[in-house]
């Protein structure tokens, strides 16, 4: 039986079980975030910024020329900074280490900077503990992480050249975050990680949600019509495009609710009963065996199964079945059967999606790029590039769409230049040995990661070519050119279209 102090606790576990559907609520205009002059971190701030001790996490490159991302620990004090320090690396590797940011990666830096808190711990409840940024979670439910000293999160990002995405951590084993002026995340082992990749989709690329139950759908994965796709250049079979997928969302709910072991709580809605399978998806909390909850159909168990990995935090689970629902009504309950955990068990989300034949009316294939319907709050639909590839959509996917990738790539891309640094050595006969230090991509890449592709170009006077150092990081310069020019471009598979023209940068070389 679960102990008083137990109990309590994981009652407050069930005022941070945040959601991964509907629940994520990001602020801040971040969408058009420019990595140079930021208003919301440049902007002057009347208060001294909190003692930070920086170390380096993940470092590909000087801050001049990289995006620099910094964990800053909330509700860690001083005794539990090797914590903190552990639980930021464990995230940085998390989200670079194949995966996610891996192609990206020589683009980022990532650092982490303690400063000490009075309390240990994220506040629940809408009140704050005595921390450095006042971390909190809104109300009893595990979903949004918010801070309350904006303007200290702020003054510490000003404090060091490491800081164009700030991401407040906070001391806590269970799911939370947040996207927007500051990435918020928790340091929850199961669902950390992937909150932090979503996040961070928020805030560096801009995009909104691609789940069921949101209210921001905007950014290169958002269409509102057939006629306003951004990423027609991604389609899988343009021939057939633009195509919507057949699919349905009868029921959609967020009950958040405490489980009752003496009723089962159950919802109704109807189906047309035209459609070929169907998803059952919920997300529950304080649960840890699968025989403590019952989870049936028209008085069918489904089969749930516990993630044995999960304990006490929150975990969403998705069951499809290959068959039709019958028209008409059906209902759908949940009943605990383990009275031991009431006031801990908590019901967060639920949705049922009806999907029309495979693959005439609905593909399924993970990557498969076309228009697929996404259902906000108030029942307005909205496309997405892909069923459920993206992280934008499912957060334990480690991948996110071409689209989004590609909008990843311009975003980080924007602020830097291909060029880390110009050295020049004079050689003999008065000629001058020229060489380029370029970003660690293509051929230049520690780890190779798909096709990628440099064009070096070298120009003279009067923008001569001077052809033999063509793709040549490297070039003996004469004496008689006092000027030279440098075209780097460069070409990834993961881009497709260059509207900002970031994938192109001109250097002029006065030779010394």
């Amino acid at each position: 039986m679960l102990g008083s102090a137990f109990a309590l606790a994981l009652a407050a576990a069930s005022q941070i079980v945040a959601a991964q559907y509907c629940e994520h609520q990001w602020e801040g205009d971040f969408a058009d975030h420019d990595v140079d002059g930021v208003p919301y971190l440049q902007a002057e701030e009347r208060i001294a910024a909190p003692p930070l001790e920086i170390r380096p996490l993940i470092v590909t490159g000087p801050s001049s020329n990289r995006v620099d991302l910094i964990f800053f620990g909330d509700g860690y004090t001083e005794d539990e900074k090797d914590k903190f320090f552990d639980d930021a690396m464990i995230l940085a590797t998390n989200l670079t280490d194949g995966q996610t940011f891996a192609d990206v990666l020589p683009l980022m830096n990532f650092w982490a900077g303690f400063s000490a808190s009075n309390e240990s711990g994220v506040g629940v409840g809408g009140r704050p503990r005595d921390t450095v940024y006042g971390l909190y979670r809104d109300g009893t439910e595990l979903r949004g992480v918010y801070y309350s000293k904006a303007s200290v999160a702020r003054a510490a990002c000003q404090s060091t050249d490491a800081c164009d995405y700030p991401i407040l951590l906070g001391n806590d084993p269970y799911y939370g975050g947040l996207g927007g002026t500051f990435t918020v995340v928790t340091a929850s082992p199961a669902n950390g990680p992937a909150v932090l990749r979503h996040e961070l989709g928020h805030s560096i690329i801009g995009v909104g949600e691609e789940y069921d139950g949101g209210q921001v759908y905007r950014g290169v994965n958002a269409a509102t019509s057939v006629n306003s796709v951004p990423w027609r250049n991604w389609y899988t079979n343009p021939a057939t495009e633009p195509k919507i997928q057949r699919n349905n969302m009868p029921i959609q709910a967020y009950p958040w609710t405490l489980l009752d072991a003496s009723r089962p709580w159950s919802t109704t809605f109807t189906s047309a009963g035209t459609y070929d399978s169907f998803l059952l998806q919920f997300s529950i909390s304080g649960v840890t065996a699968t025989s403590d909850l019952r989870v049936e159909l028209d008085g069918r168990d489904v089969g749930w199964e516990v993630n044995p990995i999960v304990g006490l935090d929150r975990w969403i689970y998705n069951m499809k079945f290959n068959e039709s629902l019958a028209p008409g009504r059906h209902t759908l309950s949940y009943t605990l059967l383990n009275e031991e955990i009431e006031g801990t068990a908590q019901l967060c989300n639920l949705e049922i999606v009806e999907y029309g034949d495979d693959p005439e009316e609905f593909t399924f294939e993970s990557q498969y790029h076309s228009l697929f319907p996404t259902y906000s709050a108030t029942n307005s639909t909205t496309y997405r590039p892909t069923n459920d590839h993206c992280l934008m959509r499912t957060m334990h996917s480690p991948n996110f769409c071409d689209a989004c990738i590609e909008g990843l790539w311009w975003s980080l891309l924007r602020p830097l230049s291909f060029f880390d640094s110009v050295t020049q050595v004079p050689e003999a006969d008065g000629f001058t040995n020229v060489t380029l230090t370029l970003l660690p991509l293509a051929e230049f890449r520690e780890i190779p990661r798909g096709a990628e592709a440099y064009t070096i170009l070298w120009y003279g006077a009067n923008s001569q070519p001077l052809a033999e150092w063509t793709n040549q990081t490297t070039a003996l310069i004469s004496q008689d050119l006092s000027q030279v020019s440098v075209q780097v471009s460069f070409w990834t598979e993961q881009v497709r279209s260059d509207p900002s023209g970031v994938l192109s940068d001109r250097r002029t070389i006065t030779i010394e």
